[in-house]
């Protein structure tokens, strides 16, 4: 209830105009305002539901003559939060789990790669090139092609499985191995099924997608480029990767000392008496 009464005193006081004669155009300036305090989305979110649900009753059980000039379903977008990458010892214990050599191939072009569940579902024998290690990927997203390449715990880990894969019509790289589907190619929920089942096995909370975050992550760390990593994952937008390779404290620790012993060699102030 608290949060309720704030909500509509704080648009009460904000309004130039009686309640009564709001509209949805000064609900969008109202928004733009509460966007300027610095409100998250989901925050504001929230203030609207609130007031429209006041709209709601004035209507409804006042019998005030308008229409609720805040429209059902109207709220901004909220972006999803990504999934934290994973430390290296929980990639130990989750790869010491896999014994299937296609399931780790499957989960070691993601970590490695960077591949998304539907370009490892969607992966052809034919885009394989070993010699100069590397894969030609169709990204299924926003269907564009992009070349990633293969380091050499990936390409050994896809060699393994290739040796062992059954004969198939199929020219996937990942096949069903049993059941009535056996020999035909894996489905992205059946990828993202077996990754539930080592998450299960392993009493880890671990998702495909957090394998290519880790990867996005692992090479932050290591001083790769930041447009190196958007164009290994595919992202048109900088402003995507800057957001999905969230800079960990390793790197912002190690960035912030060499940039000290620059800055220090530069002073003469930093030789104190003793």
């Amino acid at each position: 209830m608290t949060n309720y009464l704030g909500s509509l005193r704080q648009i009460i006081l904000w309004l130039d105009e009686p309640p009564e004669e709001v509209t949805p155009r000064t609900i969008s300036h109202y928004i733009d305002f509460l966007l300027r305090r610095g409100l998250r989305p989901k925050t504001i979110n929230c203030h609207l539901q609130r007031i429209r649900d006041f709209y709601h009753y004035l209507i409804h059980e006042e019998e005030v003559a308008m229409v609720n000039p805040v429209k059902k379903g109207y709220s901004l977008r909220v972006p999803k939060p990504l999934p934290k990458h994973l430390r290296q010892e929980e990639l130990d214990i989750l790869f010491k789990a896999i014994k299937s050599p296609r399931d780790r191939a499957m989960f070691m072009l993601m970590l490695r790669c960077g591949l998304r569940v539907a370009e490892v579902a969607g992966l052809s024998l034919g885009a394989i090139d070993p010699v100069r290690r590397r894969l030609a990927i169709h990204d299924a997203k926003w269907g564009r092609d992009r070349v990633v390449y293969l380091s050499d715990d990936a390409l050994r880990a896809l060699g393994d499985y290739l040796r062992v894969r059954a004969p198939s019509r199929s020219h996937k790289v990942f096949l069903n191995q049993k059941g009535p589907y056996r020999g035909q190619s894996l489905t992205i929920r059946g990828i993202k099924k077996r990754m539930e089942y080592y998450a299960k096995k392993t009493g880890l909370r671990v998702s495909c997608h957090q394998l290519r975050h880790t990867m996005a992550t692992q090479m932050l760390n290591a001083d790769a480029e930041l447009v190196t990593i958007q164009d290994l994952l595919g992202h048109s937008w900088i402003t995507t990767t800057q957001r999905y390779c969230r800079v960990s404290n390793q790197k912002v620790e190690r960035d912030y000392y060499k940039a000290m012993e620059v800055v220090m060699q530069r002073t003469t102030y930093n030789q104190f008496p003793t």
